[in-house]
């Protein structure tokens, strides 16, 4: 027995709903499909309409917009069945298996986390930033490697859990900002220790912005980080500032990083942006926010 949830928000996810729903029907167990429409504006509702019309399937409208954490929240309070599947509306699903793969390994754990992937070909020249920061991360997605460290490599796109236990911990509501629920809710089934089970059963990430979009997300998930980093005590950002602290180092790195920020934004923002770059910018922008 299955709750598929799909936050969205402005978004035409009505393919995804549709091929959920196809292999739905072929489970020979009870499952559902809940659409969460966050604050859609008026006349985008009729992108996902037809969703409204496939068995088994139901939009929950809220009229303003009350956040990531908050539509998972309410999507799981209204779910009805033992476990619940988070898929981000901006995903495809490419396997004909991926919801008999999560019914299989949910027999035996309560967490599970399927991962995600990008196509190999850039959509589009204005989305290099977000592209080549994801390609580059897809080398550690796989399964084997995720579960290597398996709450640090937690991500909502993507993961089935026991509803009792999802609503136990919950996304943390007083997270407005974009960015690091996850991060907090992996943390939370750590400290709880309850286990995750990381498998290769991926959804293909057809989402990415334009660079200065995800550029403006990126600082939008710093601020986010620094305003709960204590309840998380540790990530490569939080490490990595902490390492300029311990070696004395945080003002030099502050010095040069103010006087470069506007040609390290230019590169970043430009068609070929260096990772390295972005690495750099994260860093400074972080150590901004702690003055």
């Amino acid at each position: 027995m299955l709750s598929i949830l799909i936050p969205t928000k402005d978004y035409d996810c009505h393919l995804l709903v549709e091929e959920l729903q196809r292999q739905g029907e072929a489970l020979g167990c009870p499952y559902e499909i809940l659409l969460g429409e966050d604050g859609t504006q008026p006349e985008n509702l009729r992108l996902n309409m037809s969703a409204e019309l496939l068995d088994n399937c139901r939009r929950i409208i809220m009229e303003k917009n009350i956040g990531r954490a908050n539509i998972r929240n309410t999507l799981a309070l209204e779910a009805k069945y033992r476990d619940i599947l988070f898929i981000d509306c901006d995903a495809i699903v490419e396997k004909p298996d991926f919801l008999e793969c999560y019914i299989k390994a949910l027999k035996e754990n309560e967490v599970v986390c399927g991962g995600l992937y990008h196509a190999d070909k850039q959509p589009d020249t204005e989305c290099s930033l977000r592209f080549r920061y994801e390609k580059e991360a897809d080398k550690q997605r796989d399964a084997a490697t995720r579960n290597k460290a398996p709450y640090e490599r937690f991500t909502t796109f993507n993961f089935a859990i026991r509803r009792e236990l999802f609503m136990s911990i919950l996304f943390n509501p007083n997270i407005v900002r974009y960015g690091h629920e996850d991060t907090l809710f992996g943390k939370e089934l750590e400290r709880g220790g309850h286990k995750i089970l990381h498998i290769d059963n991926k959804l293909l990430h057809n989402g990415l912005e334009s660079n200065s979009i995800y550029l403006a997300k990126v600082e939008q998930s710093i601020m986010a980080l620094n305003e709960i980093k204590d309840s998380i005590v540790s990530t490569p950002l939080i490490n990595a500032a902490e390492k300029l602290q311990k070696w004395h180092m945080h003002g030099i790195f502050m010095f040069f990083w103010r006087i470069f920020k506007g040609t390290i934004r230019k590169n970043l923002l430009s068609k070929a942006p260096s990772l390295a770059m972005l690495k750099i910018y994260k860093l400074g922008f972080y150590l901004s926010q702690n003055r």
